[in-house]
């Protein structure tokens, strides 16, 4: 009975925030739902996240953000990173979040700051329609302060920011833009899969031919170099006729708005170089499937996310100089499942 007592007096004096929590949520419900505060608030965002993220968690060593595409929704997004996770081994250790970029029809809570529903916006930081002083990019900003927050993850080192399709549009433009990367304590990658258009670093596109040849661009997955990165790619001048805005924001580095608005294009080509990237590109996602943006100035970076993939990765790398890698993952098209879910994804995503 004594010993009873001097654990319950124990208990009572333990701060709430040292309570871990034991196991990881791995479902897309009430259990797994977090709120993330701006500015301490009022203003908030809804995150899918399998720990808590006010609680000490001294056994998280690594944190796995996962941006939704087009659909917006994170419950799958939530789904697909849970068995990646599982199936690497990583879900003791991890924690995997999956924000949601709601909008005006999504029914929002109470104070849940709401991205526009149309265009480009939340895929490239721009401004919420209630709470216009956020950006899309700032909700991530906010995600990555608090993962690094020794008092709640004293041991958690690596954070990925990764996305799929629309989420991945979001993953290679955050990648050169955000201003947290340095975090002390932390080190941050970004993990791009199959986005329909990058943020081009120049006002030069691929040349329609060879694999950037329209004819034949859904052959570019067969072949012996089917499971190889492609890159027979030349670059060159753009009939801007074509698509006058084609180098605009968030296509290009002209015009930036958004988050970007106070930066330089120099700024955003330095950044995109200098931190550690690994495009994901489905071996089969040639075809004009899952929402490809036929739109001129996407069709000016390439005939299928493939090709627009390998190509912004060949001038990245060969013409800029940047240590990226890219992956062609096997037998997967436009469907995130087959490409975070196969085995040679896991040590970029779980490094």
């Amino acid at each position: 009975m004594r010993t009873q007592h001097l654990l319950a007096a124990g208990l009572a004096f333990l701060p709430v925030v040292a309570l871990a929590q034991a196991h990881p949520c791995t479902t897309p419900t009430a259990p797994c739902e977090r709120w993330v505060t701006y500015n301490g608030g009022p203003a908030r965002s809804f995150v899918y996240g399998s720990y808590a993220l006010d609680r000490a968690n001294p056994s998280i060593t690594r944190a796995l953000i996962m941006v939704h595409g087009a659909n917006r929704n994170p419950d799958h997004y939530f789904e697909t990173a849970t068995a990646a996770a599982f199936l690497a081994g990583a879900l003791d250790n991890t924690i995997v979040i999956a924000p949601w970029f709601i909008q005006a029809n999504d029914k929002p809570r109470e104070n849940e700051v709401v991205w526009p529903g149309s265009g480009n916006n939340w895929r490239s930081g721009g401004a919420s329609t209630n709470n216009p002083k956020l950006t899309s990019f700032d909700f991530l900003d906010t995600l990555v302060r608090r993962l690094a927050d020794k008092k709640v993850f004293p041991n958690l080192t690596k954070i990925v920011v990764a996305g799929h399709s629309a989420g991945g549009q979001v993953a290679t433009r955050y990648e050169m833009a955000n201003r947290v990367h340095d975090t002390p304590g932390v080190s941050i990658s970004y993990v791009v899969a199959n986005p329909s258009s990058y943020a081009w670093p120049v006002a030069e596109r691929p040349l329609p031919v060879g694999n950037g040849n329209p004819e034949g661009a859904d052959k570019e997955a067969l072949g012996p170099n089917g499971e190889k990165v492609n890159l027979d790619f030349t670059f060159g001048a753009f009939e801007a006729s074509k698509a006058q805005r084609y180098n605009q924001w968030p296509s290009g580095l002209d015009d930036l708005s958004g988050y970007v608005a106070g930066m330089t294009p120099d700024q955003l080509r330095k950044q995109l170089v200098e931190r550690p990237t690994t495009y994901l590109l489905g071996q089969v996602d040639v075809l004009p499937l899952g929402g490809f943006d036929s739109s001129p100035n996407a069709m000016a970076q390439g005939p299928t996310r493939r090709a627009r993939g390998e190509a912004f990765f060949k001038y990245v790398t060969e013409k800029m100089g940047a240590k990226h890698q890219a992956i062609i993952v096997p037998e997967c098209g436009h469907n995130d499942r087959c490409i975070y879910t196969t085995n040679i994804v896991f040590p970029v995503i779980f490094p």
